[in-house]
């Protein structure tokens, strides 16, 4: 597989099917702040990020002038713990490109 791209060409980390799939912690919806309810919702006991068209809620689609997909994170420097912890490039990273590689 190839390097890992820049997260802003990349964005897979940001999509799935599964409602549950970005877990928010009490201290990820404190950052979250007023935007908490409207990103995120209760399964059970359990938060997660709200999931949109297959994408986490907070991520914006944009294109440049050459159409080309700039994935941006609405809440970067408020984002959940598991969002923090996965690293470009890390095999954690490489996981996610292998398994939704299409």
């Amino acid at each position: 597989m190839n390097p890992a791209p820049d997260c802003r060409r990349c964005g897979v980390c940001c999509f799935s099917a599964s409602a549950e799939y970005v877990w928010v912690r009490g201290d990820d919806w404190s950052r979250l702040g007023a935007e908490a309810e409207r990103l995120a919702h209760f399964i059970g006991h359990r938060a997660f990020m709200r999931m949109r068209d297959g994408h986490c809620a907070a991520l914006q689609i944009r294109h440049d002038e050459a159409g080309e997909a700039d994935f941006y994170c609405t809440i970067y420097e408020r984002r959940p713990q598991i969002c923090r912890d996965l690293a470009r490039g890390s095999a954690e990273c490489e996981g996610e490109r292998a398994t939704k590689a299409g």
